[in-house]
């Protein structure tokens, strides 16, 4: 039996212990939570993520568990669409539930380790990095230079009851703050984000809510009638870190998934994608290659399309909570959802 140490138990290390063959490796489970959450917003699952739920075979009670998206807009404060948006295929998910299927469909052969791990375990034939931003892995074996970074913004979000109205869903751009709104399950997930100084350490969720419904105190009655229903008790708060570049993921038998290899801004809605996909590719690597061609095969496979979309991300961040170019940003937007439409009538007529 080959051995492996996965330090944290998120979506990434859970993903990836559901997937390794249990007759061929001893897998070890490091997690400092005693249970999982059970407060969370709804994550965006894009096609290939759904792809790699399949091959989990929990793709179907995912679907059960979660909501469809098939349209939005890009929206001004007062809820004005400036570019709509339609499409086909996108599932959102709450991240509690998703770590609960994960969580289901691990072996009861992994064990599992509950505590904070400040020192790496010694012994193991491969060490998986899982553990998020802060990543323990990822500093003593990628160095100061990898440390995380923080960024000015808050972010904010919650689930609350109540389905939201097809002409409500989408984000609302402001001057350096977006609001979003979107299906899930039963509920509506949202979202804030801003600059703050609200500081680096633990944010206090009561006192980020009271801060959010000043911000958005002119917007758009749907977004106000959100903001009224959102309690300490559904909601969360936290800054914003990202990883710096990395110019690869795997040191000797040391190898880092999701967010302790790629964090980057929520605005492509890609972060929990990625950490999934991460783990599904490395899983089914390891179990048909030796254990040094499938961290080179990994390394080869997702380091250039996550290191594009940490970048991308932080792009749509920067556009997204646009400060002094706000009035350009939504005038083009507005005049790209004028050509859009005049495609989509176009198209229709045609038929």
């Amino acid at each position: 039996m080959e051995k492996v140490d996965i330090i944290g138990g998120g979506i990434a290390g859970l993903a990836l212990a559901g997937r390794l063959d249990p007759g061929r490796f001893a897998v070890t489970v490091y997690e400092q939570r005693p249970e999982l959450p059970t407060v969370g917003t709804t994550l965006a699952m894009w096609g290939e993520a759904q792809q790699a739920l399949s091959e989990l075979g929990m793709l179907g009670a995912a679907r059960s568990r979660g909501a469809t998206i098939k349209t939005g807009a890009l929206r001004s404060p007062t809820g004005e669409p400036m570019l709509s948006m339609e499409g086909e295929g996108l599932m959102g998910i709450s991240r509690p539930e998703l770590l609960a299927l994960l969580d289901s469909a691990v072996p009861e052969t992994v064990r599992r380790i509950i505590g904070r791990v400040d020192k790496l375990p010694a012994g193991a034939g491969l060490t998986v990095g899982a553990d998020g931003v802060n990543s323990v892995v990822r500093r003593d074996y990628w160095g100061k230079r990898s440390a995380a970074r923080p960024t000015p913004f808050l972010a904010v979000r919650g689930v609350i009851p109540g389905t939201p109205s097809t002409a409500d869903i989408g984000e609302y751009w402001g001057r350096g703050e977006i609001f979003g709104l979107a299906p899930a399950g039963t509920g509506t997930n949202w979202y804030a984000s801003f600059r703050s100084g609200a500081g680096m350490d633990k944010v206090d969720v009561a006192t980020a809510l009271e801060m959010t419904r000043r911000r958005y105190a002119h917007y758009s009655p749907a977004v106000l009638k959100v903001l009224s229903l959102a309690s300490p008790e559904n909601s969360l708060a936290q800054q914003i870190w990202t990883t710096p570049p990395m110019g690869r993921y795997v040191r000797g038998n040391v190898v880092l998934l999701g967010d302790a290899a790629h964090a980057m801004t929520p605005n492509l809605g890609r972060g929990a994608c990625e950490a999934l996909i991460d783990a599904l590719t490395l899983g089914k690597l390891l179990n048909e290659m030796s254990l040094e061609a499938a961290l080179a095969a990994y390394g080869r496979k997702r380091m250039l399309r996550t290191q594009q979309l940490r970048l991308a991300s932080s792009l749509m961040g920067s556009i997204a909570l646009a400060q002094g170019m706000q009035p350009w940003r939504d005038a083009l937007l507005k005049q790209v959802g004028k050509q859009v439409a005049r495609s989509r009538r176009k198209a229709e007529t045609s038929k």
